[in-house]
């Protein structure tokens, strides 16, 4: 299927799985650019020595294009962008930031730019900025989240309406039917992260990927708003967490409750009890562990039976 998304990234297909932390290594990443899809690097959960052995890597493995996530909010951002440049990285997701800040210079060393937002007004400074096309994430999301608590199903239409470059779908989409719901509402392409998640080359901890397909419907929230909003599975973390917030805790509090690489403790270590288990709500239709070129091979054909039948009748 070619449109402007599988032209930008010259993939066979418009699927992209995201740049998850813990979870997106180079395994997982030139699995899905095989299969067709654009697989990506999560830069947020590496040290920049570590980023540059799994873009090497990555290149290693496979000849199709692959991109890298960079958080803008997280620490060592100027290494990070220095490694993206000397490794030739051709394409670059950012998030969670102002995209002006880096948009211009890696534009001008001839990168496809790519930003994730939450709202169609974001949407619009990421165009402005000079990005090639935006992530629309919504609101069922895992991990970082926007503060709007707006839904995939509302946000996609009015950032497609707000913006004149390509949109990708994001949030809540596991199934081909999924994806030609957002299709529909004028996305050129979507991004999955739960559901890549649940991979085999997933660098996530086992026990981990066990909680994600056994996680049902309202076993995910949207949580630590005062700080930066992110979808967990709830679990003794959770708790105390909740606790801090019901009884008026400041900021501080939360940060020292937070502490330092609590991410890491759940997703990568799998202490399912004290660790921060970030995953969507799409979670709960995730129910089996897939090499990831089964999941985006499963993904397209659901997708073209459900674009020949749309209306399903039980």
């Amino acid at each position: 299927m070619q449109n402007r998304i599988s032209k930008l990234f010259d993939t066979k297909l418009p699927i992209v799985q995201a740049g998850m932390i813990w979870a997106s290594g180079w395994r997982l990443a030139s699995a899905v650019s095989d299969a067709g899809g654009l697989g990506m690097l999560g830069a947020g959960s590496m040290y920049p020595e570590v980023l540059r052995e799994h873009i090497q890597k990555c290149r290693a493995a496979t000849t199709h294009p692959f991109a890298v996530n960079i958080p803008l909010l997280y620490p060592d951002i100027d290494q990070h962008m220095r490694i993206l440049i000397e490794e030739g990285v051709r394409i670059v997701f950012t998030s969670a930031g102002n995209p002006k800040t880096w948009t211009p210079m890696l534009k001008e060393k001839g990168i496809t730019v790519v930003h994730v937002v939450s709202s169609s007004k974001f949407a619009q400074k990421a165009e402005e900025a000079g990005c090639d096309a935006v992530v629309a994430e919504g609101f069922e999301a895992g991990g970082h989240n926007g503060r709007e608590e707006t839904t995939t199903l509302v946000l996609v239409p009015a950032v497609v309406n707000a913006v004149k470059i390509p949109v990708i779908a994001a949030g809540g989409i596991a199934n081909g039917r999924q994806m030609l719901a957002t299709m529909v509402l004028g996305a050129e392409g979507v991004q999955l992260g739960s559901r890549f998640v649940a991979s085999e080359e997933a660098s996530s901890h086992p026990d981990f990927k066990a909680k994600v397909i056994g996680a049902g419907e309202g076993d995910t929230i949207l949580t630590m708003k005062q700080l930066t909003p992110v979808r967990l599975i709830k679990n003794k973390f959770y708790e105390e967490v909740q606790k801090a917030e019901l009884r008026g805790a400041d900021t501080e509090e939360l940060k020292r409750l937070l502490g330092r690489a609590r991410a890491k403790k759940g997703m990568f270590e799998g202490d399912l009890n004290e660790g921060e288990l970030e995953i969507g709500q799409v979670s709960a239709l995730v129910d089996s562990i897939l090499p990831a070129s089964e999941i985006v091979k499963k993904l397209w054909q659901e997708f073209q039976e459900a674009l020949e039948n749309p209306i399903k009748i039980r």
